[in-house]
């Protein structure tokens, strides 16, 4: 298995470059549900049938570099309960985080984009679960055209807004807006007010220094928004978080609420319309 520790400060050396193992084990179609990803359980119930057969249930460990800088896809990654942040490595070690994938989305944009290997690293922020599907049929499916394709680009759109709203975040706004933002983002995408974020996780994702981000997260627990322990970010004021962020929150969720097909809050009863046969 690659694990990488991510990059909390400027790295001194370059990574080596390991095989990617991931443990795994096929999923059974009739126990996979679909609503565990919003973009799976947006897709035609004829699609996911397909895929259902040939999605494989994975573990996604903190560090699992899903894919690296250069490498080819051969597969693509649907997370459920993992978060994985999509990095940008400079020649000298150095990184940024250009953007976060969850229980929202897919990881392996660029190969809809016709792309057949990563010009960035995706690796696994949170730990948690996933499944995983052969790049090939996915590629093949989307070719196709009809909705999983439009629902695919759609979400492309929706991921390339977030790219271009934290390059605009990082350089325009303050390291306060910047920190409630990244913590929004991966609010939406875990269940519950708990994040398992350190400080210097923080730092690392946005390119600043960590006495930067303790000064803010201080601030934060001093006007009641957080609760810091540990590596452990509780959030305890949600609408006064959001009010404290810049711009930039707003942008990408109004960008993600105008994907066909997906809502943020699905319906209780999705798994059983497609078991029924009625989605």
């Amino acid at each position: 298995m690659h694990v990488i520790e991510i990059p909390l400060r400027p790295a001194t050396a370059p990574r080596q470059s390991l095989p990617l193992r991931c443990p795994s084990k096929r999923a059974a179609a009739i126990d996979t549900d679909p609503g565990e990803n919003q973009l799976l359980a947006a897709l035609p119930a004829d699609v996911w049938r397909s895929w259902s057969e040939q999605l494989e249930w994975v573990d996604m460990p903190l560090g699992l570099v899903l894919s690296d800088s250069g490498s080819r896809f051969t597969h693509v990654h649907f997370p459920t309960t993992a978060v994985v942040s999509l990095m940008v490595l400079m020649a000298n070690g150095d990184c940024a985080e250009v953007a976060i994938v969850g229980n929202d989305g897919v990881v392996g944009v660029p190969l809809l984009m016709g792309g057949i290997s990563s010009i960035g690293s995706a690796v696994v922020q949170v730990a948690g679960q996933g499944y995983r599907l052969k790049s090939e049929v996915v590629f093949d499916t989307f070719n196709r055209g009809g909705a999983t394709m439009q629902l695919l680009l759609s979400y492309s759109q929706a991921l390339l807004t977030q790219m271009a709203q934290t390059a605009a975040c990082n350089r325009h706004h303050t390291v306060d807006q910047q920190v409630c933002r990244m913590i929004l983002l991966n609010l939406d995408r875990v269940q519950g007010k708990l994040l398992h974020l350190t400080q210097e996780l923080l730092a690392g994702k946005l390119g600043v220094r960590r006495e930067s981000v303790t000064e803010v997260a201080l601030a934060l627990q001093r006007a009641g928004l957080i609760r810091y322990a540990r590596g452990s970010i509780e959030v305890l004021d949600r609408r006064a978080l959001e009010a404290r962020a810049c711009e930039c929150y707003g942008v990408v969720c109004r960008e993600s609420d105008r994907l066909p097909g997906l809502a943020r809050a699905r319906p209780a009863d999705i798994w059983a319309q497609y078991r029924s046969g009625t989605r």
